[in-house]
């Protein structure tokens, strides 16, 4: 038999081990590049020996990225950042680099490439990152017009941040502050992304070019969603709205703060709605009913 081989760039990541695990089960033989191979090894449990091989490549290095596609059939690009830092900023991450692995996937005769991108791309976004995202998107459709385009919108799951960083807060604050509580989320679990990502790779032709849009089965406001997490975390909390002006302001001074855990930018981004637009293709469509997150995050955390 010919072996099935599929590259991940970002497998190392929160998503990212879910859809190597996925694709393990599904018979490939899964390359799992990230930038340091020490954070993809402990992935090799997940399949059968040999059957997930993680190795050194960054989606900003041709080279690299070269050795990683050559013989795969499947490509899955889940790599994304929410701030820049250094060399690695929006545009190299996002543009340059979706870019790069859609140009050489092109090359390579690549059956199939799954681009990960995320819900609320725009080009005129106030939101840098939603700007670079949407720029992405352009790039890897210029180079690649049959690849399949996937945005979430924010993903959850028992060991991802979210939303496990309101829990941490809840159970520290005597309040809980509230930043764009109005904004509209379908968050959507790290399972049914995963699966969909499996599922488009085994759908066909058919799937050429496609755009989906992932979202759960609710939709919560920002203020539901933090209230929501202080109960999980069983410590409900009183909630207080925090204006804009003093969320920008304190993404301003975080932002200079090692760990980044506030930018302006991000502030920015928050404002925006980020549900799955009417019309769109659903995770649905792949014949997945999305999970609530009552029913996946059982327990306190």
């Amino acid at each position: 038999m010919t072996r099935r081989v599929a590259t991940v760039f970002g497998g190392s990541g929160f998503v990212g081990r879910h859809v190597v695990q996925r694709l393990a089960q599904a018979g490939y033989v899964v390359r799992v590049a990230a930038r340091a191979a020490t954070s993809a090894a402990g992935l090799r449990m997940l399949g059968d020996v040999g059957q997930i091989v993680p190795i050194v490549a960054s989606i900003t290095e041709e080279a690299a990225c070269v050795a990683a596609i050559e013989g795969s059939e499947l490509v899955v690009n889940l790599v994304g950042i929410l701030s820049p830092h250094g060399a690695a900023t929006f545009d190299a991450i996002h543009v340059q680099g979706a870019g790069r692995v859609a140009r050489l996937c092109a090359a390579a005769g690549v059956g199939r490439l799954v681009h990960v991108s995320a819900l609320g791309t725009t080009m005129d976004s106030p939101s840098a990152y939603a700007r670079s995202k949407a720029a992405g998107e352009a790039a890897v459709s210029q180079c690649m017009p049959e690849a399949v385009i996937v945005r979430p919108s924010l993903i959850f799951g028992q060991e991802g941040s979210f939303p496990n960083m309101f829990a941490r807060m809840a159970r520290m604050l005597p309040v809980m502050p509230v930043y764009a509580g109005a904004t509209r989320f379908q968050p959507v679990w790290v399972g049914d992304v995963a699966e969909g990502i499996v599922r488009i790779a085994a759908e066909g032709e058919d799937m050429a070019g496609a755009i989906f849009e992932f979202g759960g089965p609710r939709i919560l406001t920002m203020r539901q969603i933090v209230a929501w997490a202080a109960r999980w975390a069983g410590h409900p909390r009183p909630l207080v709205a925090v204006p804009r002006w003093l969320a920008l302001l304190q993404g301003g001074i975080l932002e200079h703060l090692p760990g980044r855990v506030l930018t302006r930018d991000q502030v920015r981004l928050l404002y925006v709605d980020n549900v799955v637009a009417p019309g769109a293709r659903t995770i649905a469509m792949l014949g997945i009913a999305p999970s609530p997150m009552d029913l996946i995050l059982t327990g306190v955390p």
